[in-house]
């Protein structure tokens, strides 16, 4: 499956026939039109991008149903994002009134893992 973002041509770049700047979202970028040779484009005009290539030529109201898709999928990543940090917080904190630092002999631990298998020091000599 490919994603394809809408983004509106601001200008054509006269220094290369296969070039244009386009505003996706308030943001601008050069892209590449060269695949579009047979549906002249100007400036104003909708497109659709994948990876830096306009792919075809769009019309607004297709431009606004694709930009309010993606706006859809990116609110639902940031909800079920917080959902599970909500519950990984949940686990980590079951049963404490208040967060705790790590232990001394945690970090120990974590220092003791560093060393080589066989004890000693941790440069392997490499």
């Amino acid at each position: 499956m490919c994603l394809g973002i809408p983004g509106q041509l601001v200008e054509l770049m006269e220094s290369h026939e296969h070039l244009a700047r386009v505003d996706v979202s308030g943001v601008t970028r050069v892209i590449n039109i060269g695949l579009l040779e047979d549906e002249p484009v100007q400036p104003g005009d909708w497109v659709l991008i994948h990876v830096g290539f306009a792919m075809s030529k769009i019309d607004e109201e297709e431009a606004n149903l694709a930009l309010g898709s993606l706006q859809m999928m990116g609110q639902a990543y940031d909800d079920e994002l917080e959902a599970f940090l909500r519950i990984e917080d949940r686990k980590r904190y079951k049963g404490r009134l208040r967060w705790e630092p790590l232990s001394e002999s945690s970090s120990d631990m974590c220092s003791a893992r560093g060393r080589g298998r066989r004890g000693g020091s941790s440069s392997s000599g490499l």
